[in-house]
């Protein structure tokens, strides 16, 4: 579970920071991304990576709602929805073994809440 939340985290704040970079051109919210991106480690990544099976993966099948995006605005939500969603799963699972990371997700959690809200609403 770790291992597929920290991938999933970061690979969706990449297609939001990627979008606000070369779409938008804008440097300031593609470099707080970029910033999160790279808080969103954890130090046992080699252990993680002993323990993929992404080839058994019960859910690997591709839902017709993940197919579904009408513009570039419905990629960046559900892209933030994603990375919120996996942030939150890393926060919990880590209450139980190791608080600061626990911590450092739920602070990527809340900027990514902070981010979303500007990008969206301000049509950045």
């Amino acid at each position: 579970m770790i291992d597929a939340n920290l991938n999933r985290l970061r690979e969706g704040i990449r297609v939001v920071e990627d979008i606000i970079r070369y779409k938008d051109n804008n440097k300031d919210i593609a470099s707080k991304l970029k910033l999160l991106r790279h808080q969103a480690q954890i130090k046992e990544i080699t252990k993680l990576l002993q323990n993929r099976d992404s080839i058994n993966d019960v859910l690997r099948t591709t839902i017709k709602s993940e197919l579904n995006r009408i513009d570039i605005n419905s990629i960046i939500i559900a892209n933030f929805k994603r990375a919120e969603e996996s942030s939150r799963v890393l926060e919990e699972l880590f209450k139980l073994h190791n608080i600061e990371y626990s911590e450092n997700f739920k602070y990527i959690r809340y900027e990514l809440y902070a981010l979303e809200k500007e990008v969206v609403l301000m049509g950045i």
